[in-house]
């Protein structure tokens, strides 16, 4: 039987007076079972914190690799886990049967849709190819103005440096205007993430995504 690291025993709060937090948090991470022992620590850490806090956590609906890590640490610790899955990818991500509520869609344009709107704020863990394609789109949906929620990249060990320094040549370039870059928010670890998200603002509404 594989070894889990423990969760954090000591978990970041945000003060009372700072305290304007999401109600559910969209969780964008790898599902791959390869994934470092760090990264699977970290993402069972960021689920136990949203269940400690009473945020919901939105995610993809597998229960492998950083995805299962973050809901199975959030229900263990009594949170709420919305999981969002398109019909084909039940089998090949082994979609979670435990949740609070698993939601199954016809296409990954409706799952990701639907995570959208049902999240709060959007937080970005250690990920590949399915986790740049989530960031950018939601990234792209911000600028194109479809809505106004957070996102927030934890920037775990630096693994998200080469990702930063693209989007800033980027930028360097005129290609992304620099009030578009902002929209990413970069926090450098766990216990940066409450406190970022209680001071952005709060705006919970989205357009209709059907039109994109």
């Amino acid at each position: 039987m594989q070894e889990h690291p423990p969760l954090a025993t000591s978990l970041p709060r945000v003060a009372p007076e700072r305290r304007h937090l999401p109600a559910s948090l969209c969780l964008y991470c790898g599902s791959s079972t390869r994934a470092p022992a760090s990264h699977l620590a970290l993402a069972r850490s960021l689920g136990q914190l949203l269940a400690k806090e009473g945020i919901a956590l939105i995610f993809g609906g597998g229960r492998i690799g950083l995805m299962g890590a973050a809901a199975e640490a959030a229900l263990a610790a009594g949170g709420a886990v919305i999981g969002i899955i398109p019909n084909f990818l039940l089998r090949r991500e082994v979609a979670h049967d435990r949740l609070t509520e698993l939601v199954v869609t016809d296409s990954m344009h409706e799952r990701k849709r639907l995570m959208a709107e049902r999240s709060e704020a959007f937080c970005i863990l250690p990920g590949g190819l399915g986790t740049l394609d989530e960031t950018f789109e939601i990234l792209t949906w911000a600028q194109l103005g479809l809505h106004a929620k957070p996102i927030v990249l934890l920037n775990h060990e630096g693994y998200w440096d080469p990702l930063i320094e693209l989007i800033d040549r980027l930028v360097a370039n005129r290609y992304v205007r620099p009030e578009h870059r902002a929209l990413l928010r970069v926090a450098p670890d766990l216990a940066a993430l409450l406190p970022l998200l209680a001071r952005l603002p709060q705006d919970t509404g989205i357009e209709d995504l059907d039109r994109v």
